[in-house]
């Protein structure tokens, strides 16, 4: 059996979870990846010629690297056992009841992969939150493992995607930035560096960015926002278009053209929406 320098757990095959994973584990060889989650339907299409999502290269990632360091489990336990970095991408719907009912995330799948990674192992681990989450739930999850009768110093990162739907693959292969983000602490920056290191076989140093925790959760949920304001923006100014007779097009090529809007997310079409 290969030695392996890092054993990684990520829980949570979804569409986040399994393209990430498989992509690490695709840049490197030397890394033991591992998804797990609770479904065995999902586990058995991961494991399958037919995948549960859909991703241009996808299938060429898993199939290249499924069986050598990359594999796809229902036994939760164990794997958190024996990895040395824990990802938790798990979904985070909106509530359907009580405070921020309506437009507020649920970070309950969230602290359940806490306790559970609180109650199986015995020794620290750097728990990454790879969901897209409120400010502070890193705090949530750094006291739900603190709650546990053990004793262990647990480093909790964030570490937000980037990804599109459609451009999954080539936006991990080839991503704009990595942002990590952890408690600026000497054992912070020790668990920061040991991911970073990972993302470094493939990506310039440059562009994997480090901060404090909470300002690498804030940022990715700036950057949603600042994406739905120019879509929400140009299919304001189409309104106003229409009722002048102006084309839409023209005015977005004009207004794209200025070096400090740029032409990118101007086209007016439909109201945003979908996974973040």
């Amino acid at each position: 059996m290969a030695a392996f320098s890092v054993k990684i757990t990520c829980m949570g095959a979804g569409y986040v979870g399994g393209p990430t994973m498989a992509v690490i584990a695709q840049k490197c060889p030397d890394v033991k990846v591992t998804v797990v989650d609770l479904s065995q339907k999902q586990i058995d299409a991961w494991n399958s010629d037919n995948l549960p999502i859909y991703e241009p290269g996808l299938q060429e990632v898993v199939e290249e690297c499924r069986g050598r360091n990359l594999f796809f489990s229902t036994d939760i336990d164990a794997n958190l056992i024996e990895s040395d970095i824990i990802f938790i991408s798990v979904n985070t719907p909106t509530k359907i009841s009580g405070i921020g009912a309506g437009f507020a995330a649920n970070i309950k799948n969230c602290e359940l992969c806490a306790r559970k990674i609180a109650e199986v192992v015995s020794e620290p681990k750097v728990v990454v939150e790879k969901s897209t989450v409120p400010v502070r739930t890193a705090h949530s999850i750094r006291r739900v493992l603190a709650a546990n009768d053990k004793g262990l110093n647990f480093q909790v990162l964030s570490n937000p995607e980037f990804l599109a739907e459609g451009t999954a693959i080539d936006d991990l292969q080839n991503p704009s930035r990595v942002l990590i983000g952890g408690e600026t602490t000497p054992e912070g920056d020790k668990a920061v560096e040991l991911l970073a290191s990972v993302y470094a076989r493939w990506i310039p140093r440059e562009q994997i960015l480090t901060t404090n925790t909470w300002s690498s959760e804030l940022s990715k949920l700036v950057a949603n926002a600042v994406l739905a304001q120019r879509v929400s923006s140009i299919n304001s100014i189409s309104a106003l278009c229409e009722a002048t007779g102006a084309d839409v097009g023209q005015v977005a090529k004009a207004v794209g053209m200025d070096p400090r809007i740029g032409n990118r997310f101007l086209n007016a079409s439909v109201g945003f929406g979908g996974s973040c």
